[in-house]
């Protein structure tokens, strides 16, 4: 019997950007308000870049093909780029428990472009605990009190799902390019890359949107850049770098459980019965996912 053990580290590291990630929705909630979308993203890429100047010198001396700038590019264009404005805007039109059912697709939709791009194996239990963390999230979204207006729910849950596509498009081409590069370059390149992008936007959004900059709204930017996008997208790609895309996509399930625990601890929101069996269910997903391949043989 051979039995593949199981990366502790890896999974150490995705479940620390799942809790971060998870802190990012409270952060933006209070941030997002008096700043406009565009420019806490803006504001969040920028502190993110702050984090990176002193590896500039570094980072200059790396060689690249033209096959890296190509998968550099797809990366940071699918995210964080397109992802977040797709996100920004579904968030305007849809409700946070719809909106958090089709999040809840990203992993098999990371699967199945693992195993077409990458070529990686699809196994029954990734399969089998992807679905069961489907189910999950979306139990647990469907569970959620949610008083925000949705306005337009079919054009808000059209350009969530082209934000998980993004996100699966971003994490092939970080997967491809960890085997390169080392996780603190892919996460500086998304910071420096998102920084530029949305700058134009925050400058329209100034312009055109009345909005005023308070010092709590300032300290979640901050947050955000720095906790949020330089560790969770850091832990993230560490991650990635041990870990196939396809299992290590699963654990974004783990979002909407740590979400839930967050707001109970920090906004004093409570807790219902169905949202603790649906995080159970969405950790059951996640545990076969991980489950070591053993594979028999007679001597």
């Amino acid at each position: 019997m051979i039995k593949k053990d199981i990366d502790w580290l890896a999974i150490g590291a995705l479940v620390t950007a799942m809790i971060v990630w998870a802190s990012s929705f409270i952060a933006l909630k209070s941030a997002i308000g008096p700043m406009g979308p565009m420019s806490v993203i803006f504001g969040r890429m920028l502190f993110a870049s702050l984090c990176f100047v002193y590896f500039i010198k570094q980072f200059l001396k790396l060689k690249f093909t033209k096959e890296d700038i190509k998968y550099i590019a797809i990366m940071t264009i699918f995210e964080p780029c397109m992802y977040f404005i797709f996100e920004a805007k579904a968030l305007q039109n849809t409700s946070a428990a719809q909106a958090g059912m089709i999040t809840s697709m990203m992993p098999l939709t990371t699967a199945v472009a693992a195993g077409i791009v990458l070529k990686e194996i699809i196994t029954k239990k990734v399969i089998l605990g992807s679905v069961l963390a489907v189910i999950g999230a979306v139990w647990l979204s469907l569970s959620a009190d949610s008083a925000e207006n949705a306005t337009n729910p079919l054009l808000g849950n059209t350009l969530e799902f082209l934000a998980m596509v993004c996100g699966a498009g971003y994490t092939i081409s970080s997967r491809y390019l960890s085997s390169r590069f080392s996780p603190l370059f892919l996460t500086a390149i998304q910071a420096f890359v998102g920084a530029i992008f949305f700058l134009p936007f925050a400058l329209w959004e100034h312009k055109t949107v009345g909005m005023h900059i308070t010092v709590d709204a300032a300290l979640w930017t901050v947050y955000l850049g720095v906790v949020v996008t330089l560790g969770g997208y850091g832990m993230f790609n560490f991650a990635l770098s041990r870990m196939e895309a396809a299992k290590a996509t699963v654990y974004i399930n783990l979002i909407p459980v740590f979400t839930v625990i967050l707001a109970f601890i920090i906004l004093g929101e409570k807790l219902k019965f169905v949202q603790i069996v649906a995080s159970v269910i969405i950790l059951t997903g996640v545990f076969i996912s991980q489950m070591p391949r053993v594979r028999f043989f007679r001597k």
